[in-house]
This record gives structure tokens, C-alpha cells and sequence, in this order.
């Protein structure tokens, strides 16, 4: 008696390499939902194979380095210099040579549910993870630059170990260790990737927090950015403990 075409759906999800003999088995068989099954699953294997081989790419600076006997890489990015309430958080992230989560890049070209997902496989493969956070009050003493700035170089001195080489996205820290500075670096770069989604979901999350102190803004939808329903509440509402002072219509507001 033939396989069912369910048994069949749920042999294939056992399988994991394209000359499998039960794929070759498969082929010869002349039913439509066979056949269906089979294109579906060298689908799923293709579009896996890419990820990988993009997650290689992703990489590949780190590979050069990690043969020229560099072992603790750490990839350094920031979130929150744009919106006009919150802190700017940085994220340092050292990876291992056999890390193997796909689907890590720029947190920016992902989606929430994609960046929750990826979270804890990240936390659960790195070497270490730190964040630092600056706060409001301090973005309005020294400016967003400068405060991101501090954030990189608190979350990367928390690190342990400590990293022999630093990857940072478009920025330098003043810190005594080597440093690239790469344009784009969170697509280029998956230490650096990694780094960018940690630091967004720290910060979307903390900013949903704080929309239970400060509620009326929206900043669980907003995460602080100037949207109109942030702007409504600011007028309405005035200005909060976490809003950036130094940043129009922020100012405007805080002035009268």
C-alpha cells in the first residue's frame, strides 16, 4: 500500500539533504500532491541553502580575522538617536566561529515579530552580550553623537571577555583596542547585525515600559519617534522626564 501523502509531508520534514534516497523515491511517484510535497520541500531547501550562504557572507570579516588568530570580536551598534524621547542604547555582541543563526542582519530590514524571534537565539549562541544605555538628560548635556558614543563604550567595558577587535557601525569609541569603523556595517557585518537587534528589542521594550509611567504618547507604538500621536500628546500633555529637551518641537514645548 502506497504512503500517504500526510505520512509522506511528515517524512519530508525529516529530511535535510537533496540526495536523500527517499527523495529520489519520491520522484517516481506520479501523484499530484506528491509531487506537490516535493516541490514544496526543495522550496524550503533553497530558500534555507540562501540564508545560509548569506549568513556566511555576513561573516566574512569576521572569518579574516578570526584566521589571523583574532578570537573575541565584538560588533558594536546603536539604536535611538532619531526620536525625541528615550534613551540611545548600544549593544556589544561577540560571536563564536560556528555561529549558525540565520536571518541576522541590519535590524532595521527585519520585522518586530523577526527580531523578537531572533533575540533569543542570539543571547542563547554569543560568547557575551552587553548593552549600555544613555539616558535623555544626558543626550541633551553632550548631543545624540556623543551620547552614542558613551553607550558603545559602556556596553563594550561591561564585555567579558574582553574583545581584541572592535566592528562598529559608521562610529569610533575611545577606547585603547583596534577598531573598524564600516558604512553599513549592521548589513556587512553579522557581529555588527547582531549587535543592532539586540539593541533595538532592549529599547522597544523599554520604551513600552515607560508607556505605563507616561501613558498618553503612544511610545509603545513609537518607541519615542515623532509620530502624530506623540505629537498630539506632547501638546496635550507636555513634556516628560524622558523626552529629549535639546530636540525641536521637543524645545518649543519645553520653553514656554
Amino acid at each position: 500500500m502506497a504512503e500517504s501523502i500526510s505520512a509522506i509531508k511528515t517524512h519530508l520534514q525529516t529530511i535535510t539533504q537533496p540526495d536523500d534516497n527517499y527523495l529520489i523515491q519520491l520522484a517516481t511517484d506520479e501523484r499530484k500532491g506528491v509531487q506537490s510535497a516535493l516541490k514544496s520541500w526543495q522550496r524550503q531547501y533553497e530558500r534555507a541553502t540562501k540564508a545560509k550562504e548569506a549568513l556566511q557572507e555576513h561573516l566574512a570579516i569576521e572569518h579574516e580575522l578570526w584566521e589571523g588568530g583574532v578570537q573575541y570580536i565584538a560588533g558594536v551598534d546603536e539604536v535611538g538617536r532619531g526620536p525625541l524621547a528615550g534613551p540611545v542604547i548600544a549593544a556589544a555582541v561577540i560571536l563564536p566561529v560556528d555561529f549558525d543563526v540565520v536571518g541576522v542582519n541590519d535590524s532595521k530590514q527585519l520585522t518586530d515579530k523577526r527580531r523578537e524571534e531572533l533575540f533569543p537565539l542570539i543571547m542563547d549562541q554569543a560568547l557575551a552580550v552587553e548593552v549600555g544605555i544613555v539616558d535623555a538628560e544626558t543626550i541633551d548635556e553632550v548631543n545624540i553623537y556623543q551620547a552614542s558614543r558613551l553607550a558603545m563604550k559602556a556596553a563594550i567595558e561591561k564585555l567579558d571577555p574582553q574583545p581584541q577587535q572592535l566592528l562598529i557601525d559608521a562610529m569610533t569609541v575611545d577606547l585603547d583596542i583596534p577598531q573598524e569603523k564600516l558604512i553599513k556595517g549592521d548589513a556587512r557585518s553579522a557581529s555588527i547585525g547582531a549587535a543592532s537587534i539586540i539593541a533595538k528589542v532592549t529599547r522597544d521594550h523599554m520604551m513600552k515600559g515607560f508607556a505605563t509611567i507616561y501613558p498618553g504618547y503612544g511610545f509603545e507604538n513609537n518607541a519615542g519617534y515623532g509620530t502624530k500621536e506623540h505629537l498630539a500628546g506632547l501638546k496635550k500633555l507636555g513634556v516628560t522626564p524622558i523626552h529629549r529637551k535639546t530636540f525641536a518641537p521637543v524645545k518649543a514645548i519645553a520653553e514656554k
